[in-house]
């Protein structure tokens, strides 16, 4: 079945006429056409697929219109969506429950059909991936690992975070990645201790730790990497930290299997950490799902999420950091595919520590 299929044959378990997709991702993910942040949406009814735009998309709606997917072209959104509902005889319109109150406002005021929220749908679809995006995930990894070894080529004492985190990202849309799936983190020496610091005017300096993190968009898919390297000689703890986050990950990585459950997968990590000392230094979870953003289902998984038990073919991060105030912190990270036979790493980049300038 194709994933319009799959969902239309949900419907009636769902006791609802149609779904309502305002999502762009999970446009994109049903139907291969991206609105591009543009105004839309999909209606998908028990035989119908509709993406509902405006003439800025009716030449690109026209070349993509197929047996399966039919377009509308308006500014009147969502009158036109009473009137289709009302002239397929939808009743209950079901809809997701991420659309903003504004969003929510119009429907209840123009719908004649009864409207009904739905927490992840589409996303929990997302979860699994195919043979073909599985492919896209490893050719977004593979050019992150390239873009690795282009930093560690660049980067020097003297020269701020920002201007590095400026060539990786020419770097990138000149190979072909279509942009950013969130801001690059690159944090250097203090700025390391923060686990979500993003690149700033620091001057990177002899002895600093640099942790890099970033996604980028291949063909619609976007890995997530992190790596953190030396310049010159380092705090020695840090070196220790280093090792310890390692092999936490390489223990969490060692464990993945199909129908393990987050907090068991989390602990064979983090109680590493704590052992060690530094489990009040750890203060994130585990990991999330990647795929066509770059936090899906499971969102995050780590001591409490006795709910999240992974699935064949899942796309998964592996993150453990520890980060020390005043000092630094070090967060290695790997995209990993959950399969029966345990786990297949999609980043290839080294996870030693590498020291640029010696």
């Amino acid at each position: 079945m194709t994933r319009i299929e799959r969902l239309q044959k949900r419907l009636p378990k769902l006791y609802i006429d149609a779904f309502l997709v305002t999502s762009h991702d999970n446009i994109f993910y049903l139907t291969g056409f991206d609105l591009m942040e543009g105004d839309g949406y999909l209606l998908v009814t028990a035989n119908d697929a509709i993406i509902v735009s405006d003439d800025r998309y009716q030449l690109a709606l026209e070349e993509f219109e197929n047996d399966e997917v039919v377009a509308t072209i308006t500014r009147d959104y969502y009158g036109a969506l009473n009137r289709i509902c009302q002239a397929l005889k939808v009743t209950v319109l079901g809809y997701e429950d991420t659309i903003s109150y504004r969003l929510y406002d119009i429907l209840d005021e123009v719908m004649v059909a009864d409207i009904v929220p739905f927490t992840n749908l589409v996303e929990k679809m997302r979860m699994v991936k195919d043979s073909g995006e599985l492919v896209k995930l490893q050719r977004a990894a593979d050019l992150q690992a390239q873009g690795y070894q282009y930093i560690l080529g660049q980067v020097h004492p003297g020269m701020t975070e920002r201007a590095l985190a400026n060539r990786l990202d020419f770097w990138m849309k000149e190979r072909g990645a279509s942009g950013a799936s969130f801001p690059t983190i690159i944090a250097s020496g203090a700025n390391s201790a923060k686990p979500h610091a993003t690149a700033g005017n620091r001057v990177i300096a002899d002895g600093d730790v640099v942790t890099l993190d970033f996604g980028y968009f291949v063909d619609g898919y976007t890995a997530d990497m992190t790596r953190t390297f030396a310049i010159g000689s380092i705090d020695p703890e840090l070196r220790d930290v280093y090792e310890i986050v390692n092999t936490a990950r390489q223990q969490v990585i060692d464990h993945i299997h199909v129908g393990i459950h987050g907090d068991t997968l989390d602990a064979y990590g983090r109680q590493l950490i704590a052992t060690a000392g530094y489990g009040d230094e750890f203060n994130h979870g585990m990991g999330h799902g990647i795929g066509l953003a770059v936090h899906e289902l499971p969102a995050s998984y780590g001591p409490a999420t006795t709910d999240v038990k992974l699935h064949n073919n899942e796309v998964v991060t592996v993150e453990p950091g520890i980060y020390i105030p005043e000092i630094g912190g070090v967060r290695i990270e790997d995209d990993v595919v959950v399969t029966h036979g345990g786990s297949r790493v999609l980043t290839t980049a080294p996870t030693d520590l590498l020291i640029v300038g010696n």
